[in-house]
Order: structure tokens, then C-alpha cells, then sequence
């Protein structure tokens, strides 16, 4: 029985996602492990720190071997990590007298910490990959409804005129920073790890930087100033970006679910799910789903914190604390990009919808502009005290706002300008040009 929603057959169609299944499988995590072994293997060969002929006996046989995970659980479960069990049996594998070499000056959280940040280069070309087409894409809506009145909202009631495709831009924006933030972050996460013992690789003497940069380079990794053993920022930040990215997945979610509800239906989306009794109803699955996986990574990015609580040279408490929360928040973000994806490519504003929504109240959503227009002879207070007076007598009497604010105006003896609501949006179309040019460079 699955333990969680994102390997269940049930669920992980929506909250799981295969192509980090595959990297954080145990056969991919055994990989990585020996891939690190056998680089170790072949610098310290090649620095004669240990035999010229192990190096490549070991990465030889390695690159064959094959280790069955369950042979490492009753090992791992007495050590509390899968590496003195893997080494024991890829020793057993490769023979003497090379496979004596394996592991040579390394320790247990080397060999995992290496493994994992292997595995996460990989990923963040996929996550990065994800997020470039969700940002492409959301630009080149922005791009096309630059112009499309609807009407803003703040605090859930009417505001003021703005466009759909200044919305979309909204959503836009802040992804398109979280790009800058990954390649930010590739630098100072993806870095070998290579310590020993109590990270001052005692044991390789003069040559442990040698071979701590000869490591790095063999995997194509980062070197360090210094081995990281209990220096878990890196992993932290990449969890705050993790629920970054959810989250403003799950804003564009919210909105879409809002703007989706029967009574509005300004905006479409995705294909919908239906209902077990009512033949009516298309639920908007995806943008639920995208809200549901940011609350979780939200979550998540909390206990991650706990693993900046490492005390003296290893601390497997809070170590661990990343084997709980990682794989999961990287599930749940490449999850939410993919369901992005495909909901972001079927957005279909409802124009008349939209329409219909600026003319709600007898059109008081031009309140504020009808202020400022009236603002120039009278000034604002005065402007706004007349127009406040005219959207309460359209509340209790119908009509227009228009038709109130005119009829105190005629009373008084004030010209009336008159609004154009397309040149009210212009600055929104500006700035979707303004900001999808800074996005997307065109």
C-alpha cells in the first residue's frame, strides 16, 4: 500500500509525476552512489593515492554492478544509512585485491550527499525546462489579452477596469524570477561533497584536496571551499524555492477557480473533471490540484528549516529531516508545473463575460475614475464625496453610476467629462508589453 498520495496508483496521476519517481527511485539513488565510488576510485588512482590498477577495476565493474536494494535494508536499518551495506557489497562484487580500495577516505554521507546532488542536477534541468514553457506560454497570453477590459478585484469585491492580459502578466512575472533564482542557486547546491570522517579528510592526508578537486571535476560538480557535511543552506534554499514556485502555481490556480465560478465564468480552463451525481458540473480539477500542492510544499518548506539545525560534525536527526521533505517537494513542484503546463496552454477568457462583469452595479467600477476625471475644477475630496453619493443612490434607486454623477453635476452647474475606459487600461497594456519583454527578452 502506497505511504503517500505521490506514488499512489489513485492519486499520482495528479499529485505524482514519473520523471522524479525515476530519479528518486532506489535504483537511481544506488546509481549515484556508484558513480561517485568509481570517480573516487579512478582520481585516487590517478594520484596514486591508491593502486594505478584499481581505479579502473573498480570503475570497470561498477559501471556492470548491479545491487539489489533490498539487500541493503536490514544493513541500513542497523547502520541508519544504505552506504556501509553498499560498500560491503560492492567490495564482495569487485574482489580482492581492488575492491579493498572502494570508499577510500570517504564516508557514508559523502557518497549520499554527492548521490543526491548527481541526481538533483538532472532535476533542475527538468524543473528548469517546466518552467521556462509555463512562463512562455503565460507571455504569450499576456500578450494577446493585453488589451481585454475586465474587471479587478481586490479584497473579493470590484475595483477598478484593468485587463486580462495584465493579470496574466501578474502570474508571469514572478516565475520569471523564480528562473533567475535557479540559476542563482545551481551554483551553490550542485558541489561535490567529499569530507571523511569529520569533513577535514584526515585520512587522505596531503592529498585530500587534491582529490576532493580532482572528484569534482570527474563529476562535473562544483568544488567546494571546504567540505559541507552539516553546511545544509544550499538544500534549504532550494526547498524555499521549491515552495516558491508552487505557490505562485497556485495563485494562477486560485485565480482561475475564482474566475471560473457558474456566476462569473469570465475565465475557462483545462477540460474539467465531472461528478459522480451531477451531470452538470466541470470541476476545475487542475487549478485545484495546483492549489492543493502549494499549500503542501508551503508546509514542507517548514520542515525543511529543521535541517539547518545540525550540531558538530554530523547530525543524522536533522539529516534525515531532508530524505522526509525533499522528494516530495520535488514531486510536488514538477507535478505543478506540468499541470501548468497544460492548463495554462487552454485559457479561454470569456470576453462578454467580462463585460458583463464592468457593467455590474450600474457600472460602479468607473467610481474612481469618474473622481479624478471631476477632480480638476472641484478637486478629489470634494469629487470622490460626489461620486461615493452617486454609486449609494444606484444602489437603492438602479440606473448608472454615470447617470447620478451627471445629474449632481447638472445640479451644480459642472461640466461632465467623459470616460473612456480603453484609455483607463492603457497603462496595463504597457506594462504586459514592459513586463513580457523583461520575461521573455522580446
Amino acid at each position: 500500500m502506497p505511504v503517500t498520495a505521490f506514488d499512489s496508483p489513485l492519486l499520482a496521476g495528479l499529485y505524482g509525476d514519473p520523471d522524479v519517481a525515476a530519479l528518486f527511485g532506489a535504483e537511481a539513488e544506488i546509481a549515484a552512489m556508484l558513480r561517485f565510488e568509481a570517480a573516487l576510485a579512478t582520481v585516487e588512482a590517478r594520484l596514486g593515492v591508491i593502486p594505478a590498477a584499481a581505479g579502473p577495476a573498480i570503475a570497470e565493474k561498477l559501471a556492470t554492478l548491479a545491487v539489489d536494494p533490498e539487500a541493503l535494508t536490514l544493513s541500513t536499518g542497523a547502520a541508519g544509512v544504505p552506504v556501509p551495506g553498499l560498500v560491503a557489497a560492492l567490495r564482495a562484487g569487485v574482489g580482492r585485491p581492488h575492491g579493498d580500495f572502494i570508499h577510500w577516505g570517504a564516508t557514508s554521507q559523502d557518497a549520499m550527499d554527492t548521490g543526491l546532488v548527481l541526481r538533483l542536477r538532472s532535476l533542475l534541468d527538468l524543473l528548469g525546462a517546466r518552467l521556462d514553457t509555463v512562463v512562455e506560454s503565460l507571455s504569450a497570453l499576456a500578450r494577446r489579452h493585453a488589451g481585454l477590459a475586465m474587471a479587478g478585484r481586490t479584497r473579493s469585491q470590484l475595483a477598478a477596469p484593468t485587463t486580462f492580459g495584465l493579470r496574466a502578466a501578474g502570474w508571469m512575472a514572478p516565475l520569471a524570477r523564480c528562473r533567475d533564482r535557479l540559476a542563482e542557486l545551481r551554483p551553490r547546491l550542485l558541489v561535490v561533497q567529499f569530507g571523511g570522517a569529520t569533513g577535514n579528510l584526515a585520512a587522505l592526508g596531503a592529498s585530500g584536496v587534491p582529490v576532493m578537486q580532482a572528484l569534482a571535476a570527474e563529476l562535473g560538480l562544483g568544488c567546494p571551499a571546504k567540505p559541507w557535511h552539516v553546511e545544509r543552506d544550499a538544500f534549504v534554499e532550494l526547498a524555499n524555492w521549491l515552495a516558491m514556485v508552487s505557490g505562485l502555481l497556485g495563485r494562477i490556480g486560485a485565480d482561475l477557480i475564482l474566475s471560473g465560478r457558474s456566476e462569473i465564468a469570465e475565465v475557462s480552463a483545462g477540460p474539467g473533471g465531472g461528478s459522480s451525481t451531477m451531470p452538470q458540473k466541470s470541476n476545475p480539477v487542475l487549478a485545484e490540484t495546483l492549489v492543493t500542492l502549494a499549500r503542501a510544499n508551503a508546509a514542507q518548506s517548514a520542515l525543511a528549516q529543521q535541517a539547518l539545525l545540525q550540531t558538530e560534525e554530523r547530525d543524522s536527526t536533522a539529516w534525515a529531516i531532508e530524505w522526509l521533505c525533499l522528494p516530495q517537494m520535488l514531486t510536488a513542484t514538477a507535478a505543478g508545473l506540468r499541470h501548468a503546463t497544460a492548463l495554462v496552454a487552454d485559457i479561454r477568457p470569456d470576453a462578454a463575460a467580462m463585460a458583463r462583469s464592468l457593467e455590474t452595479g450600474g457600472g460602479s467600477i468607473d467610481a474612481e475614475a469618474w473622481a479624478f476625471a471631476l477632480a480638476g475644477e472641484i478637486g478629489l475630496p470634494e469629487a470622490q464625496a460626489i461620486v461615493k453619493a452617486a454609486a449609494q443612490a444606484q444602489a437603492r434607486e438602479g440606473g448608472t453610476v454615470e447617470a447620478h454623477v451627471r445629474a449632481v453635476c447638472t445640479g451644480r452647474g459642472l461640466a461632465t467629462p467623459d470616460l473612456d475606459r480603453l484609455a483607463m487600461v492603457r497603462n496595463a497594456e504597457l506594462f504586459v508589453d514592459r513586463a513580457a519583454t523583461a520575461a521573455t527578452g522580446g
